[in-house]
């Protein structure tokens, strides 16, 4: 069930599905990731060697194009959805309450979704990219914390 962005707070914990061969990417979810102090995100990195779609019901083709977020629920959040989800999982966190509720409204989700459409054609070509993760070179959290 893919979600709309008027939807509920998402079921924690919610499993974010990121590229960690995009070094943007992994920043992002590592910096969300410090912020995470009640275990509400579990970062996913979908370029790991032993990453499965199948489990999952989504092609890899729809992972690699644009970030999935899948709450405790089972509930799919894509793009920029994701990003709302994500920051809800950041209740006592002022700016993103605030992000969350702004993209929420109509018209900045529009912009919101096509600005990150834009993003998602760009991202392959960014410099820094790693071809591959042979020898999880590529995962966040490097000093002590386990991907899933």
């Amino acid at each position: 069930m893919v979600v709309p962005y008027s939807a509920k707070v998402p079921a924690f914990p919610l499993r974010i599905f990121y590229d960690g061969a995009c070094p943007v990417c992994s920043r992002e979810i590592e910096h969300y990731r410090s912020q995470d102090h009640q275990g509400r995100i579990v970062p996913v990195d979908i370029s790991a060697p032993d990453f499965d779609p199948l489990p999952y019901g989504i092609p890899m083709n729809a992972f690699q194009f644009e970030l999935h977020a899948i709450d405790q629920r089972g509930a799919v959040y894509r793009g920029v959805e994701a990003f709302r989800a994500i920051w809800q999982a950041f209740p006592d966190r002022m700016a993103y309450r605030l992000l969350a509720a702004a993209i929420g409204l109509p018209v900045i989700n529009s912009a919101a979704r096509l600005g990150y459409r834009w993003f998602a054609r760009l991202r392959p070509r960014l410099p820094g990219r790693k071809d591959a993760c042979a020898g999880e070179s590529c995962r966040i959290g490097r000093k002590g914390r386990g991907d899933e």
